[in-house]
């Protein structure tokens, strides 16, 4: 079928509906278009009043169209974006960010503003998959839309140091004495600092191989900058135990130090961290300058790394986290209160002693703070609140929640977190008069 595409949507397609003669209206999804394009489309799935279709050809092309950098795009799942230059894709983020709050009934919001850096290599962390094709063994991610394994020869969103650990990896498993080893790795995953100096690395297993410090003894003298690892073990397949992986070796140093806007974090192996190593400083900055205060909350804290930032500017700063190991070992000393406990839990208590701080900071995960959380920070109401925030849908349905109890949207920005993929940022400054 010929479309004319109108917008691009979040999750990465391009939304077009069926001509007249040609069906019913249908709204159709095409991955891989841009606005504006005629394209030739096949339907791959109709449900529920939609159709999606996978691109056959561009017929009419937009300026803004490009060649992908990598050679795996359009199989792989990971990028979505690669066939958009980059002002386009800001473009495209900020226009799908403001039409989602619209939609959720939010008005008068002030400009989105717009925050980007390096468009390539700017992620500090990634994981494979590791399985022999053809007798080789060999590294890659899944296929897109599938769980098939997709071989991979590059990764260009990657930082160049956790492509070079791949390639090592893989080097060493050409030798005899490692691949026992690697032939029981199943997933590896590897973490750098943002200037590349040091990397962690963690591989997944279902087995019990001995040697594993002679092994990372061995990878280090490819990779002298490896200066810890561990080993998981994963349940069996098949099995619905839904624990996380076991860790039964170590090698090294438990984790790394991680430098942003001035203080250090310490990252334990396996430990959440922003994925974007040239914009975490901004994202710091543009959370914590110019807040000042006798206490700030710092609500989804992960490692503190905007609690240390807040605590030269406020008399106390609480850093809530519910799995706090790092928060609790790191984020100590006067004015610094580090709390083991889900948000939830921290503002039940809070709301029955009637604490209110000048500031609120909360940084949640995909499915967004919740209409509970909303309802305590309404009985709260403390003077501001920062919201950043991985998904527009659930940040929009969180904010109209949050100004229906008084709050106002003074400010929106979108960071650009996630260059080629449709994954966005934002940070939303709410004030309570």
């Amino acid at each position: 079928m010929m479309l004319r595409i109108e917008k691009a949507v979040y999750g990465g397609a391009g939304l077009a509906h069926q001509a007249e003669g040609e069906g019913t209206g249908r709204a159709v999804f095409v991955p891989f278009t841009l606005p504006g394009e005629l394209v030739e489309a096949s339907a791959t799935e109709s449900k529920a009043g939609i159709i999606n279709a996978e691109l056959v050809q561009v017929i009419e092309a937009s300026s803004d169209r490009v060649k992908p950098k990598c050679a795996h795009f359009g199989e792989c799942g990971g990028c979505h974006y690669q066939h958009a230059n980059y002002k386009a894709q800001l473009e495209i983020k900020m226009e799908i960010s403001r039409e989602t709050l619209e939609r959720a009934g939010l008005v008068k919001l002030p400009e989105v503003e717009v925050h980007a850096g390096e468009p390539w290599h700017y992620r500090n962390r990634i994981r494979l998959r590791v399985a022999k094709v053809d007798g080789v063994l060999r590294v890659g991610y899944l296929r897109r839309g599938s769980n098939d394994f997709l071989p991979i020869e590059m990764c260009p969103i990657a930082a160049p140091i956790l492509w070079r650990a791949a390639e090592a990896l893989l080097e060493l498993a050409e030798t005899s004495d490692a691949a026992r080893w690697m032939e029981k790795i199943t997933e590896v995953e590897f973490f750098t600092t943002q200037d590349e100096s040091a990397l962690q690395m963690t591989v997944f297993t279902q087995h019990r191989v001995a040697g594993f410090d002679a092994f990372c003894e061995r990878l280090q003298e490819l990779l002298p900058e490896l200066v810890g690892a561990g080993a998981s073990m994963l349940h069996a397949e098949g099995s619905r135990r839904a624990e996380r992986p076991r860790v039964i070796a170590s090698w090294g140093a438990e984790g790394l130090s991680y430098a942003v806007a001035g203080e250090k974090y310490w990252v334990s192996r396996g430990g959440f961290f922003q994925v974007n190593r040239f914009l975490v400083d901004d994202l710091v900055r543009m959370v914590t300058s110019g807040r000042q205060g006798a206490l700030a909350w710092d609500l989804y804290a992960g490692v503190g790394l905007f609690s240390r930032a807040l605590k030269t500017s406020f008399g106390e700063v609480v850093a809530v986290e519910a799995a706090a190991d790092d928060l609790i070992k790191t984020f100590k000393g006067d004015g610094r209160r580090a709390v083991a406990a889900t948000t939830v839990e921290f503002l039940r208590g809070a709301v029955v002693q009637r604490e209110r701080p000048e500031l609120v900071v909360m940084d949640p995960p995909r499915a967004g703070v919740g209409a509970e959380v909303c309802t305590l920070l309404g009985r709260v109401a403390a003077k501001e609140i920062v919201y950043v925030s991985c998904d527009p849908v659930t940040l929009a349905r969180d904010l109209k929640a949050l100004v229906d109890f008084g709050y106002q949207i003074k400010e929106l920005h979108m960071v650009d977190m996630f260059p080629q993929t449709f994954h966005q940022e934002t940070v939303v400054v709410l004030d309570c008069p």
